[in-house]
């Protein structure tokens, strides 16, 4: 790929003219005018003639000018190309990776969502620092993933959103009607993409009496 660019590279800088040619050519359309003003203005083929060469190059100028900004506003499009090309990269280069570890953390979720408040407080000494240290694991991972751009898509009390969301029913809770009653499976997002969308349930308003 390196080697693509190199050549056309080296392409964009051959059809570019450079200050020495747009300087000859500028030159010679300032010959031509004081000939034209020195000249015998009497003798009408002769004025047309420097006239027309003028005019010429003038032309040949213009067109020259024109490749240059053209060649320019390449260079510059070539170069935002690849600086968005390597932030994406960055960003999304440890996808299928993070991907992967949100099994972990999905099991981590589930070890901890096994026990309420009493059973924790009904735990022995050896069970509670077990219990704490998966905890401060599921901690470490969830600060891990946000250093690489990877959080965690908006849970419980958010509004639906279907590009984050994905409803797998609808129930009766004290959320508001359309936001999210209960989480079944966390969402993450990765940059600007949806990593893996949150398994939700979507409320339908408090339950009628």
């Amino acid at each position: 790929m390196a080697g693509k660019k190199d050549k056309n590279d080296k392409s964009e800088a051959h059809d570019l003219p450079t200050d020495e040619e747009l300087d000859n050519l500028q030159a010679e359309i300032d010959k031509a005018l004081e000939q034209a003003q020195d000249g015998d203005n009497t003798e009408e083929n002769a004025e047309t003639s420097a006239d027309q060469k003028i005019e010429a190059l003038e032309a040949e100028l213009a067109n020259m000018k024109d490749q240059a900004l053209r060649a320019m506003a390449e260079s510059e499009n070539v170069k935002r190309r690849a600086e968005r090309e390597v932030a994406a990269a960055k960003t999304y280069g440890v996808e299928r990776f993070a991907t992967d570890m949100l099994t972990v953390v999905d099991n981590l979720g589930r070890a901890l969502a096994t026990l309420d408040g009493k059973a924790k407080d009904d735990l022995g000494d050896n069970a509670k620092n077990l219990l704490e240290g998966i905890e401060l694991t599921e901690k470490d991972m969830m600060a891990v993933l946000a250093r690489h751009g990877i959080k965690s898509v908006p849970g419980k009390g958010s509004k639906f959103d279907p590009n984050v969301h994905q409803a797998v029913a609808q129930i009766p809770s004290d959320e508001d009607k359309g936001h999210v009653a209960e989480v079944m499976t966390t969402g993450f997002t990765i940059g600007e993409r949806t990593l893996r969308a949150a398994m939700v349930a979507v409320s339908t308003g408090p339950a009628k009496s």
